[in-house]
């Protein structure tokens, strides 16, 4: 499905971001991985033999993201799509608890690097007539308590998807969202080690999804596989929910 693509994907080193890259590879693209960590030793070792770029870069610092831009083209003289998929989630805190470093923090890593790919992308997306995809979260539409700032940047990624699909449809570049629930990955993992029940929150994600438990990142790479290949050409502006339902109607969990 994504035969001979070059796709830069960010924080491509965990969770749905090294699901996707695996799914991107075995759809045929050519993938480059930008994360603020080095992959393990493992997971190089599972790249290996594969057309794939690794490079170590902060995305909320723009002259990494503009030299890691500049590594890409250099190697492969063309982008083909752009997945920003970087985030954090810390910290879960109401409002008025979060710090001035806290809330930046979260604005330039979940929102402001895609500004910056986008910069210094998108005259290569004219090119190719090329799509960009997004990684929001079901809570960018519906809330959560205790998370305030982190919903505020999926709130935002929301908007911003659809205002860049409007931007740029006259060059017939998409610009699509995939908005998971509750997916079990490091980040989550993290996340639930801060709330108050603990203990108790895996049993509650799992019964969040009615078509069943928190499923691995693979679910969410398999839709973001779709909405960056030609199957999806006429899809744009688009906020896919892969979510198991978990936005659905009012529920009895027992």
């Amino acid at each position: 499905m994504l035969e001979n693509k070059i796709i830069v994907l960010t924080g491509g080193g965990d969770g749905i971001g090294w699901e996707c890259a695996k799914a991107y590879l075995k759809a045929g693209a050519t993938v480059c991985i930008l994360d603020k960590n080095q992959l393990s030793n493992d997971k190089l070792e599972a790249l290996n033999g594969t057309d794939t770029l690794v490079l170590t870069c902060n995305i909320a610092n723009e002259a990494e993201v503009a030299m890691a831009f500049n590594t890409v083209v250099e190697k492969y003289s063309r982008i083909d799509a752009i997945h920003n998929n970087a985030a954090i989630a810390h910290p879960s805190k109401t409002l008025d608890q979060t710090s001035n470093s806290e809330w930046d923090l979260l604005m330039d890593i979940n929102l402001k690097s895609i500004l910056y790919t986008t910069r210094y992308g998108i005259a290569h997306l004219k090119k190719t007539q090329g799509c960009i995809l997004n990684t929001s979260s079901m809570v960018g539409s519906i809330g959560q308590d205790n998370h305030a700032a982190y919903v505020a940047t999926k709130g935002a990624i929301n908007a911003l998807t659809k205002a860049m699909a409007l931007d740029y449809a006259s060059f017939k570049i998409r610009v699509n969202a995939v908005s998971p629930a509750a997916i079990n990955t490091p980040t989550l993992q993290a996340w639930s080690q801060e709330q108050p029940n603990a203990a108790e929150i895996e049993k509650y994600l799992n019964h969040l999804q009615p078509l069943g438990d928190m499923p691995a990142g693979d679910v969410i790479a398999d839709a973001c596989t779709f909405l960056l290949s030609n199957a999806a050409r006429f899809i744009t502006g688009t906020i896919l929910p892969v979510s198991g339902g978990a936005e659905l109607g009012y529920r009895t969990i027992l």
